[in-house]
């Protein structure tokens, strides 16, 4: 268990460290949206979706093997 935290505190500090040195303003494009933004909000908003992701298909394969 104290790898596991550890590993997730360094991790943090890690992205911690991205969004403080990423604060320039990007502009994201899906599709036909256009979205200006900083960065400090799109990289959590995309580790966000990322780790809702990978819960979701860890907790949809987990129910299929049972």
């Amino acid at each position: 268990m104290k790898a596991k935290l550890l590993i997730v505190a360094v991790l943090l500090v890690l992205l911690v460290i991205i969004l403080v040195q990423n604060t320039q303003e990007v502009v994201f494009r899906f599709y036909f949206w256009k979205i200006s933004m900083s960065q400090v909000i799109l990289v959590p908003l995309a580790v966000l979706v990322g780790f809702l992701f990978g819960y979701f298909a860890a907790k949809m394969g987990r129910g299929k093997k049972s």
